[in-house]
């Protein structure tokens, strides 16, 4: 399994309308390509010093195969919709892992 984990710092300015975007539009969009499984938003528990809230968005899909496809196909697309809504008040910075194992706690 890969995750596709975008880390993403927004400015304070447009956060507001920027979480919307992202909750009811965006990752909709991603998931709609076909090429992820999941989708899990969290928040960066760090203050940075360049100021802004950091939030990272993990896509979950079966291959990077798969993962390159949906650069090939739909990333740029995606991609220029936030520039042109957030331009420079919004800073990305893309990851790909790949889950070794998960462990639960049993109750």
């Amino acid at each position: 399994m890969i995750l596709y984990n975008v880390t993403i710092n927004i400015h304070e300015s447009v956060h507001d309308q920027w979480m919307r975007w992202m909750q009811t539009k965006h990752i909709n969009d991603v998931l709609a390509t076909g090429k992820f499984c999941s989708a899990r938003l969290v928040k960066v528990l760090v203050e940075e010093e360049m100021g802004g809230v950091t939030y990272a968005v993990q896509y979950t899909t079966d291959s990077l195969e798969t993962l390159q496809r949906y650069y090939d196909e739909d990333a740029s697309r995606l991609r220029e919709e936030g520039y042109q809504l957030f331009g420079d008040k919004m800073l990305a910075f893309r990851t790909e892992l790949q889950l070794i194992s998960e462990h639960f706690q049993n109750n």
